[in-house]
């Protein structure tokens, strides 16, 4: 019995994170966005399926509130191991969004450059931001995909990415013959202005196509040189959205789920921010807001409100 309890204390000491080169604890941050008619209290809101799609694949999520200071968003930043911008439909040139994306998309920059690995992802109007915040202006096209679900058309690149390197080749084959991305957007990056577009060409390897039949755009990317990566369509509706027909839930559109989101958070496990204190990151978690079920009236199932 003694030597039982010597093995527990021993246990309980040593760190959570046991690894060298591997965060076990990684905490994301999802940007939150204005609400179209805000309240009291209800000026913002994370759409809960973000939430569940970086914790399905074993991280925890802080909520990144818009319009906050430079120095709120800096310290954040250095306590949190990645962040996500999510879909919606509030302005990429200007709004609290937007504002909070680019001082991420910067600190971000500047870190990796220093070989402090911190991953960006950026899903629908994420997708949109990081086009903008990479060529510095408005590049998007409009396109019939509002509401669609369509199966990807690899690069050549697609194989040997980052991204889809660890996938099984039974769901690569799968989301190229299958409707298994859902697409909700009415803007995307036309496959001619990437390849005219320096800035965006340079910095960003297209991994799939798409086309509504008269425009071909870049649907999914990852940076070169960073670990930004980017889905015009939406990898967490699969599991975790119900209300809406065209949203596929087979087995393998299930599946790419959560590919996507281990994919995502294996990054996420790369860096090595902390917070100052247990207590600090205890309080900045998701988990001490709760959801609000809107399945029945809105787009989401849950979402949380700020």
């Amino acid at each position: 019995m003694s030597s039982f309890i010597l093995c527990a204390v021993l246990l309980w000491g040593l760190p959570w994170c046991v690894s060298a080169d591997r965060n076990d604890r990684p905490v994301i941050g999802v940007l939150a966005q204005e609400v179209y008619e805000p309240k009291p209290n209800q000026s913002a809101y994370i759409a809960a399926s973000y939430v569940k799609f970086v914790e399905a694949a074993g991280a925890r999520v802080v909520p990144v509130m818009i319009n906050q200071t430079l120095e709120d968003y800096t310290k954040l930043f250095n306590s949190i191991n990645g962040i996500l911008y999510p879909g919606g439909g509030v302005s990429i040139i200007s709004s609290g969004y937007q504002r909070a994306a680019k001082i991420f998309y910067n600190l971000a920059i500047e870190a990796n450059k220093r070989g402090d690995h911190f991953p960006v992802w950026g899903t629908c109007l994420g997708f949109e931001q990081l086009v903008y915040l990479t060529s510095g202006k408005f590049s998007l096209s409009h396109t019939n995909t509002s509401g669609v679900a369509l199966p990807l058309n690899f690069t050549e690149d697609a194989k040997g990415s980052r991204m889809f390197k660890g996938f099984p080749p039974e769901l690569m084959a799968a989301l190229a013959s299958e409707p298994l991305t859902e697409n909700s957007h009415q803007w995307s990056l036309a496959t001619r202005t990437y390849n005219t577009n320096e800035d965006l060409k340079n910095f960003y390897k297209v991994l799939s196509t798409n086309t509504d039949g008269t425009v071909e755009f870049v649907s999914t990317f990852e940076a070169y040189d960073y670990p930004i990566y980017g889905t015009q369509w939406h990898p967490e509706k699969n599991a975790f959205e119900w209300t809406r027909p065209y949203i596929p839930h087979s087995p393998a559109a299930v599946k790419a789920t959560f590919y996507m989101a281990e994919f995502f958070v294996s990054e996420a496990r790369k860096s090595f921010h902390r917070f100052e204190s247990v207590e600090e990151e205890n309080k900045a978690l998701i988990y001490n807001h709760s959801p609000v079920y809107t399945g029945t009236k809105g787009a989401f199932e849950q979402i949380y409100l700020f």
